[in-house]
């Protein structure tokens, strides 16, 4: 449901661990909920927090838009373009769109925020 733009200019609090995690159909043991979103009457951006388990990940694959994402907890190997990146807590990415990547988690539960504009954004596997 869409909230109005009063609700919008109050604010939105609320805890993370009550908004609901649907599985990724194109990932491994990856699960997702949108923290804040156009549904809160956040106009430009959407964050969204990825929780991915043991054996789980990401094939290679391509957004539209860019990801700016901060890992939480856990490690993974993240491959962006053509370089991979072992990430763990407290490391910060920028993929630009349309650029691939992929996600293998190394210690779970591997979790990071994203964050992306609200945009049309299509996944295409590579």
């Amino acid at each position: 449901m869409l909230r109005s733009l009063s609700m919008a200019r109050e604010g939105v609090v609320k805890r993370s661990t009550e908004v609901p995690c649907a599985p990724v159909a194109a990932g491994t043991a990856t699960e997702t909920s949108v923290l804040i979103g156009p549904d809160d009457g956040a106009p430009n951006f959407a964050m969204r927090r990825f929780t991915m388990g043991e054996g789980g990940g990401m094939p290679r694959h391509t957004n539209r838009v860019e990801h700016e994402q901060y890992v939480v907890r856990g490690r993974a190997k993240v491959t962006v373009g053509d370089t991979v990146h072992r990430v763990g807590e407290g490391d910060v990415l920028l993929i630009p769109g349309g650029t691939p990547h992929s996600y293998e988690v190394v210690q779970a539960p591997f979790e990071f925020l994203c964050i992306v504009p609200n945009r049309e954004d299509r996944i295409e596997i590579c």
